[in-house]
């Protein structure tokens, strides 16, 4: 075994005699939350059973939750909107709504009618990372975290969010859009945080099953068990299954997802618990192509790959497929040793593999592999032109970490110290195996070599990085618990070292880093109805991906297909907001927000030529700004009809030319890429008890994909509908049916910026160099689909 395997599976082992060594058994008595933060009471997303006792208010966020399909219907805009009291806005998504959504679409998605977020998605099932921007970040930019654990890639700060949880098995999805908290395991949150939370295994024993069927052979099978309390012992455990596939709506190709979540809580004492949650999964699918402006403009949707393979075709859909698989392992302890005295104490482990596939051509003679010309490939002496091959990258990557909050409460005080310890090593590298006449092709003939059986590589990296995090925070409350003022500070030192191993290019990048992240949260509640607050805060990224270190080498020549920075600084934000909140019948929060961020980092994304591999270019964009305001309303059910509606407007601003070609691009005063001005959201949802319906409206504004605004992608609106009803009870079993409509008007349009560039046309630098044009890509939204759900519950 692997060290860094031994170390996170020792890790987890110790963390496990923890309780035993601290706590004494006892009958459990009340939900108990793990995380070190103070939670803010929020809708209950199923009634509890009528024994259970009333759980305390600091625990009510991880309250018992009912397997019952029957949802809540006094759930505010259906389960779009919760009570917060935090001195920050943040936004969630309860049980509730997610429950009257296709069980097929994504976490990001569920929460995309959520003020400033925008998540799309790419077809009725996806396996692969998400898009997500928020306040016009992206989701390298944004915290990931499920159940305390960072669903972040540690590198490349992708999104894979939905290789975590089955959406089934989700509580909640919040969104904490201004800020990330101080003690959250997360290595890039300039200024958002999205959290997901867990159904926690239930009281007493319960059973689900779920079936959906739909376009584009669309299916997912799921189930759960709840075994219940294990006598009065404290123990309660759930386990679920998934699979679920699909075609891809536009193009060849299909996609498969297979999912397993597990929890086992053990409920030491009325407030000290622990809970070990297990999450596996596999998924593969034939990967999207990504059009320019004007592919889209010429080919629309049908800009894809292709189904049957000719000389030379590296858009055959058999080249072209990505693999998202996911080991999670976490333990969660919560131990309050009275006298106001917590610690929560979580190690982790995570594990997530590959591989990714591509097609390309490469030079039978006179190529490169690093900086080193060969004359032919072995086995191809005396050939000229291209052989064409899959291009296979087999990347492996694990991390691990432990994060520890210890908290003090006495009179109107709570002080907080918190450490986050972090390990992570990232492997990939490249191996091409050359193509038949008919497409395919075997490992077994070996893979494409040159020189002294050197394999033909455009890179070939190990990496690792080191994170260590200590915090402080104090809170203070005052005046009957009204004035609400909590400070702290967290320092994070971080070391991340990339080797690269090519002929020619045999160097090793080590950067360190100490970043100080402050912030200062102030409420003042009027009422039980009114509440002001204020906050300033920090966050910060590291540069992403090994692109930020080592080069990308080309087939074709020893120039570099792309650079590392070089400034390699961390990117940092801080940010202010002012807010108020009302709740009751009518809820709303309205919030005007402003940021900073200096060393901005995006990144431009291209095909290599004669390939489908992307190159990713980091490039360090120097300083922007934001200005804002974001509002969100709902109302309880009035005649069963319960509403929502979100929106926001955002300003943005780039603070100087950008470095770009040996120049610079003229980009003072433009617009931020990816930054839409408006967008907003209208939400409709009825429930008598027996039928219910849930409709969404999102409007997404214009946005630029190029740090020179001269290319955008145009405005956009997409509706989707659910329609359901709750069948007569059949022994102990109740029924729900459900058809879910997504675009329900077919809109074909691009959703996302994929891929920035510095400029869509050339132009002239700064200092009068001819700037060569990039063409950025998009992702595109998918089309109309419906997906028919049926499930039942044993009770």
């Amino acid at each position: 075994m692997p060290s860094y395997k031994r170390r996170s599976f020792y890790l987890l082992c110790a963390s496990a005699l923890v309780p035993a060594l601290i706590c004494s058994t006892g009958p459990a008595q009340a939900r108990v939350h793990h995380t070190g933060k103070t939670q803010t009471k929020q809708t209950p997303v199923a009634p509890a059973p009528k024994s259970a006792p009333k759980v305390p208010h600091d625990l009510e966020g991880h309250s018992a939750e009912s397997m019952s399909i029957r949802a809540s219907r006094r759930a505010l805009g259906g389960g779009m909107m919760v009570h917060h009291t935090e001195a920050k806005t943040i936004s969630t998504v309860t049980q509730d709504y997610i429950s009257k959504q296709a069980p097929t679409v994504t976490p990001g998605v569920l929460a995309s009618s959520l003020p400033g977020v925008q998540a799309t998605n790419e077809g009725p099932l996806s396996t692969t990372a998400e898009t997500i921007h928020i306040r016009g970040l992206d989701q390298t930019q944004i915290g990931m975290v499920y159940e305390g654990i960072p669903l972040a890639d540690p590198f490349t700060y992708g999104a894979y969010t939905s290789a975590m949880v089955d959406n089934e098995n989700l509580g909640s999805v919040s969104v904490s859009q201004g800020s990330s908290d101080l003690t959250a395991p997360v290595y890039n949150a300039d200024g958002a945080q999205m959290t997901l939370s867990l159904r926690h295994p239930a009281d007493k024993m319960t059973a689900y099953a779920e079936a959906s069927g739909g376009t584009h052979s669309t299916n997912k099978e799921f189930v759960r068990f709840d075994i219940g309390e294990i006598g009065h012992s404290g123990i309660r455990a759930f386990a679920s299954g998934s699979y679920s596939s699909a075609n891809l709506w536009r193009g060849p190709g299909r996609m498969d997802r297979w999912h397993v979540d597990a929890a086992i809580e053990k409920r030491w004492a009325p407030k000290s618990s622990s809970e070990l949650i297990f999450g596996y999964n596999k998924a593969n699918q034939t990967e999207w192509l990504y059009p320019t402006l004007a592919q889209w403009n010429t080919y629309g949707t049908g800009y894809n790959t292709h189904g049957t393979y000719t000389k030379g075709d590296t858009l055959y859909y058999k080249l072209n497929t990505k693999a998202t698989n996911a080991v999670v392992g976490a333990l969660k302890n919560h131990f309050d040793f009275g006298h106001g005295l917590t610690l929560d104490a979580e190690p982790y482990a995570i594990e997530t593999f590959g591989p990714n596939n591509y097609g390309v051509n490469i030079p039978a003679s006179n190529g490169y592999v690093g900086t080193q010309q060969y004359s032919s490939l072995n086995g191809y002496e005396g050939q000229t032109g291209n052989v064409t091959a899959i291009s296979i990258h087999p990347w492996v990557q694990t991390s691990s970490g432990i994060n520890l909050v210890g908290a003090w409460h006495r009179g109107f005080n709570t002080l907080k110290l918190s450490y986050w310890y972090s390990y992570a090593v990232h492997t990939e590298y490249q191996n091409h195996y050359p193509v038949n006449a008919s497409g395919q092709y075997t490992e077994n003939n070996g893979y494409l070599t040159a020189f002294n059986n050197v394999s033909v590589s455009q890179y070939n990296i190990n990496g690792f990085q080191q994170l260590n995090a200590i915090g402080l925070e104090d809170q203070v409350k005052l005046f009957h618990d009204r004035l609400t003022i909590d400070a702290g500070l967290r320092a994070n030192m971080i070391s991340r070292s990339f080797s690269q191993d090519l002929p020619g290019a045999n160097f090793k990048s080590v950067e360190n880093m100490f970043v100080p992240i402050p912030q200062v949260l102030i409420s003042y509640q009027f009422d039980q109805k009114n509440q002001i607050y204020v906050n300033g805060t920090t966050g910060y990224r590291a540069p992403s991906s090994f692109q930020a270190q080592v080069p990308v080498y080309s087939f074709t020549s020893a120039n570099r297909a792309s650079l590392p920075l070089t400034n390699f600084q961390p990117e940092y934000m801080i940010g202010e907001e002012i807010g108020y909140r009302h709740s009751g019948d009518i809820m709303f929060n309205v919030a005007l927000f402003n940021y900073n961020l200096t060393h901005h980092q995006i990144t431009s994304v291209s095909y290599l030529p004669n390939s489908t591999i992307m190159i990713s270019q980091p490039i360090d964009a120097g300083g922007e700004s934001a200005q804002g305001v974001q509002a969100e309303i709902s109302t309880r059910p009035w005649h069963h009809i319960s509403a929502y509606a979100s929106g926001q407007f955002m300003h943005t601003r780039v603070g100087n030319n950008i470095a770009y070609q040996g120049d610079y691009l003229r980009t003072k005063g433009k617009q931020e890429v990816a930054s839409p001005k408006f967008t907003g959201a209208l939400g409709l949802t009825y429930d008598d008890g027996t039928n219910f319906a849930n409709f969404n409206l999102r409007y997404t504004d214009s946005q630029y994909a190029t740090l020179m605004n001269d290319q955008s992608i145009p405005s956009y609106i997409t509706s989707d509908i659910s329609l359901g009803r709750y069948l007569p009870k059949i022994g102990r079993v109740r029924p729900k049916a459900m058809l879910s409509l997504m675009n329900v008007g077919d809109n074909h349009y691009l959703a996302q910026v994929n891929g920035f560039s510095g400029n869509a046309t050339t132009t002239r630098g700064v200092y009068g160099k001819t700037l060569s044009a990039s063409q950025p890509t998009y992702s595109v939204g998918t089309g109309f689909a419906a997906v028919v759900s049926v499930s039942g519950t044993f009770e």
